[in-house]
């Protein structure tokens, strides 16, 4: 029997609703992501991905205010890096990225990368977890994180990431790292959701979209929702843009989920966040 067609939001570990498909905003800058996020607003999108690093937080929040829906509907994402590690940093680091977003609050605040040879993502993640106390964001999360990072992060706080934003594709599955997230309810984030070179044009996901009458992307997207996973695709292409979030009509069957489970090359060349990273 096949999977039932999945929500088009899911339930954080404390109760806060996030949409399962969101707009990647990375490598946009002020200018062109305050139009792509209307569009994107406009087309049916609420959760917006952004980061301090991403040097786009202004325009950003240009175009929430610009798209004219209110600020309770939207769930926005922003990310602390390295600049805002340890020693209470990242207090001013919110501040600022709320400054340039013109919000009071964020819905899911990130530790960008762990960068655990400056071993400062524990002190850091006792910082969010005041300001989740504060209400300057309603969840707290991190990024890039391997389960050791988690494992370690979970042992000496007692208090689990709500969500791991990490690269995530068919061909990048990261099996592992998914099972310790369920174990430790912690919800899965895929960044690079359609994958790196030729996956869009792999014949196994092709072949699926040929049947469904749907795109390369479409099939990618739902097969990352059907597997319990939120994505975060990035374009500026108003057109993609409506079809990345026109999936939640159509179910894969379970051979087709086995067929795309065939495709996973492994962790190797998954971004290395024990000696990569900002």
């Amino acid at each position: 029997m096949a999977a039932t067609t999945p929500s088009t939001s899911m339930m954080l570990a404390n109760g806060v609703l996030m949409p399962v498909i969101g707009l990647g905003t990375w490598p946009l800058d002020d200018a062109q992501v305050a139009g792509t996020v209307v569009d994107a607003i406009e087309i049916g999108y609420r959760l917006i991905d952004t980061a301090a690093k991403y040097g786009n937080e202004a325009g950003v929040g240009r175009g929430i205010r610009d798209s004219g829906v209110d600020r309770a509907e939207l769930f926005v994402t922003t990310k602390l890096d390295g600049p805002y590690q340890g020693h209470d940093l990242a207090v001013g680091g919110l501040d600022a990225s709320l400054g340039r977003l013109g919000l009071e609050y964020v819905d899911l605040l990130m530790i960008h990368w762990p960068l655990p040879k400056r071993d400062l993502y524990i002190d850091t993640w006792l910082t969010f977890g005041r300001l989740l106390s504060s209400g300057r964001a309603r969840a707290i999360g991190v990024s890039n994180f391997k389960p050791a990072h988690l494992n370690r992060l979970i042992e000496q706080t007692s208090v689990a990431p709500a969500v791991n934003q990490i690269e995530l594709d068919p061909t990048l599955p990261r099996t592992a790292a998914r099972a310790y997230h369920r174990a430790h309810g912690i919800a899965t984030q895929s960044w690079s959701p359609l994958g790196r070179g030729d996956t869009l044009s792999n014949p196994v996901i092709t072949t699926i979209a040929d049947r469904l009458g749907r795109t390369a992307a479409q099939v990618i997207l739902h097969w990352h929702v059907q597997s319990g996973l939120s994505a975060v695709p990035k374009s500026a292409s108003p057109a993609r843009l409506a079809a990345n979030l026109d999936i939640f009509d159509f179910e894969l069957t379970e051979r087709d989920m086995a067929a795309i489970a065939g495709l996973d090359d492994g962790d190797a060349r998954a971004v290395d966040s024990d000696t990569r990273g900002h």
